[in-house]
Formats: structure tokens, C-alpha cells, sequence
């Protein structure tokens, strides 16, 4: 029987883990608050106090961090701390969930065959909620062995699985330009709603008709509820989109091709996080607009 674990249980990797448990798996997990991985045990697998012990445990690893930075420590870890690269058996399947340089993707499968392990670039979508009932999107490539171990479980997690190569790169790709419509587009729904609070539209109005004509988008929809709420708790923080129209704006530099309103987004994020705002929701790039009273929400 094939075992999957899970690395890293936040607001998408315990919806995530959630939705193999219910497709009938024992999945095994790991998280660096151990109470997490203990508590999500409780109601059925197995939480493991090292990256090392899970690796040895698995033959397929879905890792859902932050960015490369962390899934690097994941799998081979610092000077006192293993990862689960060098635990895993010969043939097991890494599946790398994160948003990153789609070249770096690419050498990192390299680097994993190099050590007999395959890779499945495999970035996500759709948020917690999608996540959490097992609805979400998932952008991958790999290569046909990699995804004869790894499909059932990607199945178990995402409505919609992609295949968009038969390596590495593809899906981290599409994720980027995913993030760039994104990222753009909650600018562009920031920019609107401020517009409006400066001549004086009543909010919730502004809202209603919005998000019944052609101008809404779902960016919209989502995120300028979180505005009129006044609710900024970060589902998505600003500065994950400081990170990802980053990395969105290096794949185009490398090869000379011109993204105007990817940088003035990606700016706008930049400016919300300098001026104190970098760990709130991403909506909150609306306060950088000056001179309008933002909603204070519903006592």
C-alpha cells in the first residue's frame, strides 16, 4: 500500500491533509508546531516529530510551504536539523506545492533524480476553503513514474488536476501567470473600491452593482467583502503577492518581455508593505490610498 505524508498544516496543507483523510488514506504528517501535527492526528494518522522519520515513513510527499527557501529546508535541512530527502527510498515521489522560480523547479527535479527521488511540480490554487473540501486546482508536470504513485492522492486533494508537462517547470509556470491575473487584479479591485470611497459611494452599493456587472471579477467578489468588513486577517497576506509578482516579474525580465501592470501591482504591494501592512490580508493594499475613510465594518 502506498503511503502519503504531508509537510507543513496551515490554512491550505490542513485542508489538504484533511481531504486524504477522507479519501480514505493514513497520512502521515509533520509540522514545526508539533501541536498541530499531534492535533490533526488525533482524529487519524500519523504526526512525526522529524522531517526524517517522515521521509522514511512515505512513499509520496506532498510539501505545501512557503516558498523555495523552506521547501529546500524540507527536504535537506541545515547543519543541525536532516530533512526528509535523504530518509526517502529509492523511487518515492516529492510533490512540491509551493509558488516558485518555475528554473528552480526545474533543478530541482534534477536534483532529486540525482539522489534516485521523483518530482512532481505540482503549485496549488482555490484557497483554505477549496482546500478543505478537496476543490481546489493543482498545476502540475512530471514525469509518467512520478505520477503513476502520486495521481491518487492528487485526485484526493483537487477537483482539478492539471497535467501540463512531462517535467518539471509547466506548473510552476502557469501558477506565475495565475498569480500575475491575481495580483493584478486585487490592484485593480483596491483601486476601484478607493475611487469610489473618494466620491462618496456608498460602499455596500458600490459592491452590489459591482459584483452584478461586467466589471466584477472574482479577485473583486473576494477580496472587497474583507474591505467592507474591515476584516484583515490574513488568508492571504500582502506580502505573499510582494513575493509572487517578485517572482512573476523575474520570469519575464530573463527573457526582455514587458509586464506594465504586473509592476505597478507588484509596487502597490510594496508600498502596503513598507508602510506596515505586510502580514495583514492582501485586500489591505487599499490602504494606500489616501484621503478616503475605509469601512469600519458591522459592530
Amino acid at each position: 500500500m502506498t503511503t502519503v505524508g504531508l509537510i507543513g498544516l496551515g490554512a491550505m496543507g490542513s485542508g489538504m491533509a484533511s481531504s486524504l483523510r477522507r479519501a480514505g488514506h493514513s497520512v502521515q504528517v509533520f509540522d514545526v508546531r508539533r501541536e498541530v501535527a499531534a492535533a490533526f492526528a488525533q482524529d487519524g494518522g500519523t504526526a512525526h516529530d522529524t522531517l526524517a522519520s517522515l521521509g522514511a515513513a512515505c512513499d509520496v510527499i506532498v510539501s505545501v510551504v512557503v516558498n523555495a527557501a523552506q521547501t529546500e529546508a524540507v527536504l535537506f535541512g541545515d547543519d543541525t536539523t536532516p530533512g526528509c530527502a535523504a530518509s526517502m527510498k529509492p523511487g518515492s515521489v516529492f510533490v512540491m506545492c509551493s509558488t516558485v522560480d518555475p528554473n528552480w523547479s526545474v533543478a530541482l527535479e534534477s536534483r532529486l533524480e540525482a539522489m534516485g527521488l521523483r518530482y512532481v511540480d505540482a503549485p496549488i490554487s482555490g484557497g483554505a476553503a477549496k482546500a478543505a473540501s478537496g476543490q481546489m486546482t493543482m498545476m502540475t508536470a512530471g514525469k509518467p513514474e512520478a505520477y503513476a504513485l502520486a495521481e491518487p492522492f492528487l485526485n484526493a486533494m483537487a477537483a482539478k488536476v492539471y497535467k501540463l508537462g512531462n517535467s518539471a517547470g509547466a506548473g510552476s509556470k502557469v501558477k506565475i501567470i495565475n498569480q500575475l491575473l491575481a495580483g493584478v487584479h486585487i490592484a485593480a479591485a483596491a483601486e476601484a473600491m478607493a475611487l469610489g470611497l473618494r466620491e462618496g459611494v456608498d460602499a455596500e452599493a458600490l459592491y452590489e452593482v459591482i459584483t452584478n456587472s461586467a466589471g466584477n471579477s472574482w479577485m473583486f467578489e473576494n477580496r472587497m467583502a474583507h474591505v467592507l468588513a474591515a476584516d484583515y486577517t490574513p488568508l492571504s497576506a500582502v506580502d505573499i503577492f510582494v513575493k509572487d509578482l517578485g517572482i512573476v516579474l523575474d520570469m519575464a525580465r530573463a527573457s526582455k518581455f514587458p509586464l506594465p501592470l504586473s509592476s505597478t501591482a507588484h509596487q502597490m504591494f510594496m508600498q502596503a508593505s513598507t508602510a506596515g501592512f505586510a502580514k495583514e490580508d492582501d485586500s489591505a493594499v487599499i490602504k494606500i490610498f489616501p484621503g478616503i475613510e475605509l469601512p469600519k465594518g458591522k459592530a
